[in-house]
């Protein structure tokens, strides 16, 4: 049955009903006919829920840590709900003349423009709705739920009588429970005005570049108009001139209603069509030009809300929440400390270098992550024969997933055997002499640290590390063989499990399978063979740096629904995973390679000794470097912030980058923790114990 025949059906049904009530109308007060003919019709507790608490899709924002600063948008439909109240007077007015002209006087269905729609639709060729705004209303309302099932979404736009019947029926009952303005301000942020744009605060922005409190009143009579035919009318993709021709029919009814007097609306015709649009970015790779380096932050962020329960039972869920639900999303990232990394990074390479240096800020004590920084374009754009991240790509090269498993951190590493030896009891003046090469008691298969099938490593620069050491000197010089030997003394994998306990992923598959079926044999994990991100060690360390309390990394500041309340999900989620004496001993050690001192004097030589004095503020880190110089790594931190920074080749793990970099990676961190530290004062760290510095005791598990 076609469009037309569906009209005459609904037309005569209609007629008996509401043609009787209609002569009634003009003889009993409307109270009467309306208060007493219908009010059993519908209770509103009766109501579907999409009307009495409704859900319309709305966009997510993703802001900067300032909560000003747009870094993108997620949605399914441009759309953010603002108060009726802030919305211009002659907005109100213009919809109301546009739509339903008689708004304020009936109680949710016309009966005059029942009678008129029925009248003028029985001569043949024309047609007339009967639709007032407050069933306009429940009609996108029910369409628009996400809530809803598909079926059941276009049940609310079918052309039946009896959905016409429901609408009404739905429209009395709503305007017996809310005021005119309540249903003029859902109508106002639930419309579809064209060009992408769902309800008047993204139509304000998309057509005008303005809020819907300031439009004037030539503008409010052109959105009002396009609300009719959003698709054909639409100015910027559509027809300007049947959108000019619909703005003045709405500027004339608004004069024959007295709304706006006559000059006024002269005027108001006499105006240009001035059309200012912007757009609202949807997604990552829509993150201002200007800034296309936030791209890695923003994908990490949706690799952090994918995997919330609080959002959904799955991915796609998640997904869904996110692009509907309004939300108001905070996030850590700071674009000074962001702006300056990425300008760090790019003195370390270039965009035009094959090699990345991608780099971590990470705030120990929360988890909050303050820039992501990598020489590439966060773009979808084709690249080179052979080249899957140069110079394109939106792989996670800074926080890994996705198939991204990382990259050798070498020398970092021994942090966690450290660790693990002084939660064993050992204390940091655990002395050993260290020779040129140890033979372990770990098997191994192959390979150039091999003895007889045993692993065997030797030292770097056998004139410089050799000899006896103690924690303090062994982790400043980076000595192999002293490493080893504490790992022997330890276990294995006591120092995986150390590792994985402050947050090292094991993503790539033989690494995890190794970490799950053979730690106790896993020696060479403890010189960093096992691969890593910048993110998961920078945010290792920071679990140091916050005196063992380690805070899983998060994108987030906060997060508030559509309705302004705090989500709890976006919280910190921290707890203490090693003993604070021990974190303090880590890092009284940890001050040794970057040329500080230790509290207790044990520092006599580092492997980036200029990096305390150009910082001029205490510091403690570690560098790495992975075999033959494949990788090179530069971790450091202070008790506000933790930098870790990976020189390699993502797209070739055979292409060196040698030690030459990390000259340029150390100075390439110092300038970043100085700037991103500038305002703040310069907090040392807490001394360990005495018993943790020098006496050997039963394992050190407090807290």
């Amino acid at each position: 049955m076609n469009r037309a025949h569906l009209n005459k059906l609904f037309t005569v049904l209609l007629a008996g009903v509401l043609a009787g009530m209609a002569l009634a109308a003009a003889a009993l007060p409307a109270a009467l006919v309306f208060g007493i003919g219908f009010k059993n019709l519908m209770p509103y507790a009766a109501l579907p829920e999409s009307l009495k608490a409704p859900e319309p899709a709305q966009r997510s924002n993703l802001y900067a840590s300032d909560g000003r600063t747009l870094i993108t948008s997620f949605y399914v439909e441009d759309r953010v709900d603002v108060p009726v109240d802030e919305v211009a007077p002659v907005m109100r007015q213009a919809i109301v003349a546009a739509e339903d002209v008689r708004f304020y006087q009936h109680h949710g269905v016309d009966v005059r423009g029942v009678v008129r729609a029925f009248t003028a639709n029985r001569r043949e060729g024309t047609r007339q709705g009967a639709s007032t705004l407050t069933m306009q209303y429940v009609r996108n309302a029910l369409a628009g739920d996400p809530r809803l099932t598909e079926k059941q979404r276009a049940r609310a736009t079918e052309i039946t009588a009896g959905r016409k019947i429901r609408e009404m029926r739905y429209a009395l009952a709503l305007e017996r429970r809310l005021s005119k303005d309540e249903i003029l301000g859902r109508y106002l942020n639930i419309a579809y005005f064209g060009a992408g744009a769902y309800g008047i605060a993204a139509a304000s922005k998309r057509y005008f570049s303005t809020t819907p409190a300031k439009l004037t009143l030539a503008q409010a009579a052109l959105l009002a108009g396009l609300v009719r035919s959003p698709d054909t009318d639409d100015p910027i993709n559509g027809d300007a001139d049947a959108a000019l021709s619909r703005r003045a029919y709405v500027l004339d009814r608004m004069a024959e209603t007295g709304q706006v007097d006559a000059a006024t609306v002269a005027a108001a015709k006499a105006e240009q069509l001035r059309l200012t649009p912007s757009a609202t970015p949807n997604d990552c790779t829509a993150v201002p030009a200007a800034h296309n380096d936030w791209g890695f932050f923003c994908d990490w962020f949706t690799q952090w809300w994918n995997a919330q329960p609080a959002f959904g039972s799955s991915v796609d869920e998640r997904q869904r929440t996110l692009r509907r639900g309004g939300w108001k999303i905070v996030s850590s990232l700071d674009p000074d400390v962001q702006a300056e990394a990425i300008d760090q990074v790019l003195r370390i390479y270039p965009k035009s270098n094959e090699r990345a240096a991608p780099t971590a800020v990470v705030q120990p004590g929360t988890g909050r992550v303050l820039a992501m920084a990598v020489n590439r374009n966060y773009s979808v754009a084709a690249n080179p024969a052979g080249q899957q991240n140069y110079p394109n790509t939106v792989n996670q090269l800074v926080a890994g997933g996705n198939g991204i498993v990382g990259y050798q951190a070498g020398s970092t590493f021994k942090l966690f055997a450290m660790l693990a030896a002084l939660e064993s009891g050992l204390p940091l003046a655990t002395d050993f002499d260290a020779p040129s090469v140890y033979v372990t008691h770990y098997p191994v298969d192959g390979g150039p640290a091999n003895c007889g099938g045993n692993w065997c490593p030797a030292n770097a620069n056998p004139t410089w590390m050799d000899g006896r050491r103690t924690m303090w000197s062994a982790f400043g010089r980076s000595v192999n063989t002293y490493f080893a030997w504490l790992t022997e003394r330890v276990g294995a994998d006591r120092v995986v499990e150390m590792a994985e306990r402050l947050g090292i992923v094991l993503r790539a598959p033989d690494d995890a399978r190794l970490a799950r079926d053979g730690a106790k044999n896993w020696g060479a994990f403890t010189l960093g063979v096992a691969a890593t991100t910048p993110l998961d060690l920078a945010n290792a360390y920071a679990t140091v740096a916050a005196e063992g309390t380690w805070c899983r990394p998060t994108p987030i500041a906060s997060i508030t629904d559509s309705s302004g309340r705090t989500v709890a999900a976006g919280g910190p989620d921290c707890r203490q995973v090693i003993d604070t004496d021990v974190a303090r001993a880590a890092a009284d050690a940890a001050r040794c390679p970057v040329g500080g001192q230790s509290m207790y004097r044990g520092c006599d030589g580092g492997t980036a000794e200029e990096l305390a004095p150009g910082l001029r503020r205490p510091v403690a880190g570690k560098t790495g470097s992975s075999e033959q110089n494949a990788t090179e790594t530069v971790v450091a931190f202070t008790p506000q912030l933790a930098v870790a920074t990976i020189a390699a080749n993502p797209d070739d793990t055979r292409d060196a980058v040698g030690g030459g970099v990390q000259v340029r990676q150390i100075e390439a961190v110092g300038r970043l923790l100085g700037y991103a530290l500038r305002d703040q004062p310069a907090l040392d760290f807490v001394p360990p114990s005495q018993s943790v510095a020098l006496r050997q005791t039963s394992p050190r598990t407090g807290d």
